[in-house]
């Protein structure tokens, strides 16, 4: 606690002051966190100093707050690439981040405990002149702050995804990928990535945590035939929080019989349980496509789950519990060519006869995007679901051409676009509507579109062949695995050390 104070008294975070008339200050609250490594020993313990942000009043005490964040997807097409590419990877951590946004608004806030103020106030405050941790406005602060700092030497912001800074010339590459105060650097100039280390210490106090190994939960393995990305203290955790360390595994992580639905059980007697097991499920996708989807299902009952949905979430992590160690392998080897399978479930929900759409999208041999999501309307046909999950797939391989523009990568057109549905991809190459289709005028249009621009190409793919299918539906063992092996992950643990059963795969 008193080495914060000194640091926040040391960036002059605050002026004491008398409370002017009419104002009101906000609280303060003490936070101790104890930090751990990736292999699960003690880092250090820390003390912060939070302001309560809840009692600020918009308009008064702040304005604007929504701060960016870098993309799950973008960090994952950017390590791909640098497998490839063979690009290092560094990565960096700011001290007390929040800490150097520089206030514009008035803010008032009592004195923290422990701290004792100059003498000779009668009413003493703190007038916040740079951002503290809790306020609304913090994070946008310490973005803002970021972003011109970068902008000074010469980095450039992404449109794709304005977490994302680059600077290139014709011989060199470096970018810097912002998640709040986790920073990754990456490029194929080791002489701009640590000047960019010595100019943000220079102006932050950074702590510089070399290459990059474990970052926001995923611990990161590289060696010469590309990188592993896996989450497996995280899977740790959550099956030994459900208590399911002793129980059986299964294949699959749903049972390909079952039809969820909200009014057919006993109600949980715990919501906010539930609901935060399946938040830690929907993170864990991040390097496990594979439960994309049954994570998807269960979370569409968060308000009310009954017993039936609770059982199973632990079936997912049952099924996790086989393999901990299974995670995403980006290859050092191969082109960097956008493919992508789509594929709809049509009229799945029994509720609302609404469709599922799936998507994957490779680079290379890489997976790096990926969907289950549930249709905005429903579909008068399975063509029409087709149609909607092929419009949706679009914007993604779009969107995703724009951030490879910022990596520089040259990418050689068009995108490959996989569908299992033969009209729809009839309908997509022919520019005629009909009654058919003119309902659906606005996804014909974008699809037919990028295809005559020569951004995508729609080729016909087999359902036994179709990667997507995982996204869409439960599926019996033997397709579940069959195309699980195709996924692009793999497992760094031998079946010895994860006492069990389990699926060891790589894309071919």
């Amino acid at each position: 606690m008193k080495h914060e104070i000194t640091a926040l008294l040391k960036n002059n975070t605050w002026d004491v002051v008398e409370l002017p008339a009419g104002k009101k200050p906000i609280g303060n609250k003490w936070v101790y966190k104890s930090k751990f490594d990736s292999d699960g020993s003690l880092d250090r313990r820390r003390a912060r100093l939070v302001a309560k942000g809840n009692s600020q009043q918009e308009e008064v005490d702040y304005q604007d707050t929504f701060a960016p964040v870098i993309k799950m997807t973008t960090i994952r097409t950017f390590l791909a690439i640098a497998s490839i590419r063979n690009w290092h990877i560094h990565q960096l951590d700011v001290n007390n981040a929040f800490l150097h946004g520089d206030l514009q608004e008035e803010v008032y806030m009592t004195l923290p405990k422990g701290y004792d103020p100059p003498p000779g106030y009668i009413h003493p405050v703190c007038r916040l002149r740079k951002s503290l941790y809790g306020l609304k406005q913090a994070s946008r602060q310490w973005f803002s702050k970021l972003t011109d700092k970068l902008q000074e030497v010469g980095y450039i912001q992404s449109m794709a995804d304005h977490s994302l800074f680059y600077k290139a010339t014709e011989t060199s590459y470096t970018c810097i990928l912002i998640y709040v105060d986790d920073l990754i650097i990456g490029g194929n100039d080791i002489t701009e990535i640590n000047f960019l280390k010595q100019f943000l210490h220079t102006a932050f106090s950074i702590k510089d945590l070399g290459v990059l190994r474990f970052f926001l939960g995923t611990e990161v393995a590289r060696n010469n035939k590309g990188i592993h990305l896996s989450q497996r203290k995280y899977t740790l955790e959550i099956s030994e929080e459900a208590g399911v360390l002793d129980s059986k595994t299964v294949t699959t992580p749903m049972d390909y019989k079952l039809h969820l639905s909200s009014s057919v059980d006993t109600p949980y007697s715990d919501p906010e349980h539930y609901r935060t097991l399946i938040g830690k499920l929907i993170y864990l996708t991040t390097t496990r496509p594979d439960i994309s989807f049954a994570t998807q299902q269960l979370s569409q009952y968060m308000s009310t789950p009954t017993i039936t949905h609770y059982k199973y979430a632990l079936r997912i992590i049952r099924y996790l519990k086989t393999a901990p160690a299974t995670g995403l392998f980006l290859p050092s080897t191969g082109s960097l060519q956008l493919k992508a399978f789509t594929d709809s479930d049509w009229a799945a929900c029994v509720e609302t006869r609404r469709s599922t759409t799936g998507y994957c999208v490779y680079l290379g041999d890489s997976l790096i995007s990926w969907k289950s999501k549930k249709q905005l309307t429903v579909s008068r046909s399975s063509c029409e679901a087709e149609y909607r999950a092929l419009a949706y797939t679009a914007c993604e391989i779009q969107w995703l051409l724009f951030l490879l523009r910022d990596f520089k990568v040259d990418h050689p057109k068009p995108a490959l676009l996989y569908c299992d549905n033969q009209s729809a991809i009839h309908i997509a190459q022919n520019p005629t509507f009909h009654e058919r289709t003119k309902h659906i005028e606005l996804d014909c249009h974008l699809v037919r579109e990028k295809l005559q621009s020569g951004i995508l190409k729609l080729l016909h793919v087999s359902s036994t062949h179709q990667l997507a299918d995982l996204f869409t539906k439960p599926l019996s063992p033997a397709p579940f695995l069959q195309l699980f092996s195709k996924l692009g992950v793999h497992n760094l643990c031998p079946p010895a050390c994860r006492g069990g059963g389990g699926v060891t795969s790589q894309r071919n």
